[in-house]
């Protein structure tokens, strides 16, 4: 027919004593929830309203004694709380409408069957059964489930239920994302980590310690800031050297061979090797620290302006030398003008043994240079010194500018 008004159709039944079934389905039923109060036959207990005009207003608007009531095919989009109390409720379709999610049972205590297929529902409520101790079945399929971490607690849901969902699994299927399309929620799954943010949270922190723990100790145990330090400096003195001298960009040679010592081996630096390189046949020009040092500038500066001015760069190896600081930064800018100007200049001298084990970890960079280039070793006979003046001599030989 065309009945539009629920009101005055409640009204119409009010004297009806004995109505138990109405059906006033496929009208134009709507109700407003400015219009009077309804007012039903207290003795109907099964109301079918579906295929109307109705939408959230039709629950003020409802026989409180129905047992069975048929809303499908409306415009329904949620059923708000207290806006009806029917204690005897036992069945409710709620089929073909707008719905965005499970409704609760706060107002149908005695509730046992729904029916929300072919609703909106993308994330149906997990709670649902607990809201809903005496529902005994659930038709929620066909809605446009979106899977993802909030539909994992209602797939575990219909494990822990017993079989109260209707039409598992063949009617429950992803609708989100697209490449999840047609998927059977039974098949869906993600792993605990990744749906629970306080323990993605936690893992992500304890990952990110443990990873600022262990590069920490690498940089403590590689003494990575002392060579980031070392780099800047280096860096900041070429800038001033470039800065003041910008025309001279080649370096000139001015010495046959820089000397790196600890100053616990400088009486036989003083004593043997200063000797017997600068005097007699082919003199060696030596670039000593004490003496060839430019006064008012950094150490830093003048050991690389050194180094950079000497063709090579003697090493005197000892465990004084390893304990030395200011021989570590001898040693490093000489082997990063070894690599950056591809050269052969570095030539070891070991005075006396290092033990592997008394070498500081710093020094990697000489444990690699010891194990890979040929070291000078100082002799403790005299008639074998001969050979090493020569051979060291040999090493040295250039012809400065």
């Amino acid at each position: 027919n065309k009945f539009e008004s629920l009101s005055k159709v409640s009204f119409m039944t009010s004297h009806m004593k004995l109505l138990k079934y109405l059906d006033m389905s496929n009208n134009l039923l709507s109700h407003d929830a400015a219009d009077v109060q309804c007012q039903w036959a207290e003795s109907l207990t099964e109301l079918d309203l579906s295929s109307n005009q109705l939408t959230d207003s039709v629950f003020k608007c409802l026989p409180v004694n129905v047992k069975k009531l048929n809303l499908q095919n409306n415009q329904i989009t949620s059923v708000a709380k207290g806006m009806a109390e029917l204690k005897s409720l036992k069945e409710l379709n709620l089929a073909s409408n707008r719905l965005a999610d499970l409704p609760g049972c706060s107002g149908f205590t005695s509730l046992e069957f729904l029916n929300v297929e072919m609703n909106l529902i993308l994330t149906p409520s997990a709670d649902f059964f607990q809201s809903c101790p005496r529902v005994r079945e659930l038709q929620a399929g066909d809605n446009p489930f979106k899977c993802s971490c909030e539909l994992q607690d209602f797939i575990r849901l219909e494990r822990q239920s017993g079989g109260k969902l209707f039409g598992w699994p063949a009617a429950y299927m992803c609708e989100y994302p697209e490449d999840l399309r047609g998927t059977q929620l039974k098949d869906f799954h993600l792993t605990e980590l990744a749906c629970n943010t306080t323990l993605l949270l936690v893992t992500a922190l304890l990952l990110t310690l443990v990873l600022v723990a262990v590069v920490a100790f690498l940089c403590i145990y590689l003494d990575v800031p002392w060579y980031v330090r070392m780099t800047w400096q280096w860096t900041q003195t070429k800038r001033r050297a470039w800065h003041n001298h910008p025309k001279e960009q080649e370096t000139i040679l001015q010495f046959h061979a820089f000397i790196s010592y600890s100053e616990h081996d400088s009486l036989w630096v003083k004593n043997e090797l200063i000797p017997n390189l600068e005097k007699g046949e082919g003199c060696i020009q030596l670039c000593q620290h004490e003496r060839n040092f430019i006064p008012g500038k950094s150490i830093v500066e003048n050991i690389i302006n050194c180094i950079e001015k000497s063709y090579k760069s003697i090493f005197v190896l000892s465990p004084n030398f390893v304990q030395s600081e200011w021989c570590h930064y001898e040693l490093y800018f000489a082997h990063h003008k070894l690599f950056s100007e591809n050269s052969n200049s570095l030539i070891l001298i070991l005075l006396e043994p290092i033990l592997p084990y008394n070498i500081p970890a710093r020094y990697h960079k000489l444990k690699a240079l010891m194990a890979k280039r040929t070291y000078l070793e100082w002799p403790k006979e005299r008639s074998k010194r001969a050979l090493f003046w020569a051979n060291l001599r040999a090493a040295i030989s250039i012809n400065l500018p």
